[in-house]
């Protein structure tokens, strides 16, 4: 595009709130901003002796194209704005490079006996939510304590009362059976009630209530149940001093922090739930020097609170923010509630902030020595196999199968210092009977670089070359990789096996056209790099194995009940979710599910084989 047509674009730009884009000669969009006044907002990037800073100097430099979509109003704006970056993750933004939907806690209150669940959206339903929990250990730890400690049912089945005999997490004193008619609608809600305090931090009242339940018993004479009580009550105590942070309030927060070391920055968000540390999320920019502090924090929450999550009461931020109020109002409309955004400068708040940036500042210095690493292990690599330069996208393969049966396999992929899981690919094996890993591995490989089609029915063509490959194995799985490269025409990419000798600890790399191998020093930077591929590449397989042979093991006891077809089989693992809770499940609620009672006795037989 020419200047005369830039400058006539410029020259008509709506007076509307909106959003815009900038690109460059070669048409890709470089830029997305969000303004009250289009008119004003694009122009002023055009104007002549204006400071601006050098990101946008230089950004200025790049633009041949603006293109605007008006919205009703500057709140419009910003969502528009938020989805067109998550969409186009253009160069000169801050992108948030995860598209992850974190778990949360549902606890629907309003059913008759509620029972928690794990989901990754939230709902406007009438359930309560708790969340987000990020690391996923945050959650499992949490859903630990919640089983052990409150003896809540985890089944799936319809509770009516009914039901003729009670599970095995009755006997263990996990659940009360209120299946059989053993606890009541109100006794159950008591427990319930228990729960709701403990995930939403009000632990006083709580701990005053198992209290005052434990020395009631305790004067009934029913000591069993006292002593539960009292075992309860010091579980709760012992895991909130282990998470307990502040005594600020019961305020549902996130905290977000900055840190900077050279050109690098880290943001930290710490989700507080009634002052509870839950979990973490960190995000890390490797060259990010010119940004300022507020664009960095603005586009954190902007991508951030952008997914079916639910925004906490309270976000609270190291600096200021230009458009705090429209902000809030976004963020309150997703909570359904008013939303505060603050910026502490002293109190306990402030001490949260400053919490969070240690967490920023450890975390940016533990991103730049992983990456230092990763730069001496692309160099060792780089001396190795004489490569042109040290790799930046590694591929690593793994084969997983039980005596033969369900034979998958996995293809991982690390590049510039992280493993990328939007690229990663597993197979189902089709060509080879039995266990057979060389021919396996002659399959998957080319499979992946030939013009065919992975599991997930996209092709492995538009994932990029990779610099080097990374077969688990030795001599015999390499020479296998290598004839189906050579049979795709991709004999030139570089490959190695890696593998330990029988009785052996070092990790040996075998080389293509060498006998012998390389034994990996055990605290070489590349050592450790294809050991975390390799690892990471046999979890996945691990993984997709598992999972296919359980669906085979379902479908194998089920099918051998006569009167349980392939729809009828769905329907049942849909309405119990598991064998194990299928066993479990009473008569009358097999009869509910579409069973006669002949159907009911085979079934029963066949799960207890």
């Amino acid at each position: 595009m020419t200047i005369d047509v830039l400058q006539s674009k410029l020259a008509h730009l709506p007076d509307s709130p909106g959003v815009y884009l900038f690109k460059n000669e070669q048409g890709e969009i470089i830029y997305i901003g969000k303004a009250a006044v289009l008119a004003d907002r694009v122009r002023s990037y055009f104007q002549k002796g204006a400071d601006h800073s050098p990101k946008t100097s230089l950004l200025v430099g790049h633009i041949t194209d603006v293109e605007t979509m008006v919205t009703r109003s500057e709140l419009e704006a910003l969502i528009l704005e938020s989805n067109l970056v998550k969409r186009h993750k253009p160069r000169f933004n801050i992108v948030l490079r995860d598209d992850k939907q974190y778990p949360y806690v549902r606890l629907p209150v309003k059913d008759d006996f509620p029972r928690l669940s794990i989901v990754r959206r939230v709902q406007k339903d009438g359930a309560l939510y708790y969340g987000p929990y990020t690391p996923a250990n945050a959650l499992r730890e949490t859903l630990k304590v919640i089983k052990h400690v409150f003896p809540l049912a985890t089944c799936t089945i319809d509770i009516d009362g009914t039901a003729d005999r009670a599970c095995i997490e009755f006997e263990i004193k996990r659940c009360m059976a209120p299946c059989t008619g053993n606890q009541s609608k109100e006794e159950y809600h008591l427990i319930v009630k228990q729960v709701r305090h403990f995930l939403e931090g009000r632990d006083r009242e709580l701990l005053d209530d198992l209290r005052a339940r434990m020395e009631a018993a305790a004067e009934r004479e029913e000591f069993e149940e006292a002593a539960r009580l009292r075992d309860r009550l010091f579980k709760i105590e012992r895991m909130l001093e282990k998470q307990r942070i502040t005594q600020t309030s019961a305020t549902d927060q996130d905290v977000i922090g900055l840190a900077r070391q050279g050109s690098a920055v880290d943001l930290q968000i710490l989700f507080v739930r009634g002052g509870l540390l839950i979990g973490r999320k960190d995000f890390f920019w490797p060259q990010s020097a010119a940004v300022a502090d507020e664009e960095l924090v603005h586009s954190a929450i902007e991508q951030f609170y952008n997914k079916d999550g639910q925004p906490p009461r309270e976000v609270l931020v190291p600096t200021d923010l230009e458009d705090t109020a429209l902000i809030q109002q976004w963020l309150s409309d997703k909570r359904g509630e008013s939303v505060h955004v603050r910026s502490p400068e002293r109190g306990a708040k402030h001490q949260l902030v400053l919490l969070a940036e240690e967490n920023a500042a450890a975390a940016v210095a533990d991103h730049l020595r992983d990456e230092e690493l990763d730069r001496q292990a692309g160099e060792e690599l780089k001396r190795w196999l004489r490569l042109d330069r040290a790799p930046r996208r590694i591929e690593g393969f793994d084969i997983s199968n039980t005596m033969g049966n369900q034979s998958v396999a996995s293809m991982v992929v690390w590049e510039d210092g992280q493993m990328k899981k939007a690229d990663y690919r597993r197979f189902k094996i089709q060509t080879v009977t039995g266990a057979n890993d060389f021919a396996s591995m002659k399959e998957v490989v080319t499979r992946r670089y030939g013009r065919t089609h992975d599991e997930s029915h996209r092709t492995t063509e538009e994932l990029a070359r990779p610099d080097l490959i990374l077969i688990d194995g030795g001599l015999g799985q390499l020479s296998a990789a290598m004839e189906g490269l050579k049979e795709v025409g991709q004999q030139t990419l570089p490959i190695l096996g890696l593998a330990k000798a029988k009785g052996e600890k070092e990790e040996r790399v075998f080389l293509a056209g060498r006998k012998n191998p390389i034994v990996l020093k055990p605290q070489s930077p590349s050592t450790h790099l294809l050991q975390r591929i390799r690892d990471e590449a046999h979890r996945f397989a691990i993984t997709f194995h598992r999972k296919l042979r359980g669906k085979s093991l379902v479908s194998s006891k089920l099918d051998q009940v006569i009167g349980i077809g392939e729809i009828r089989r769905n329907q049942l693992l849909e309405k119990f979710g598991s064998l194990d809770k299928l066993a479990s499940a009473s008569d009358e609620a097999l009869r509910e599910a579409g069973l006669n009672a002949k159907t009911v006795a085979d079934l029963r037989r066949e799960l207890a084989k």
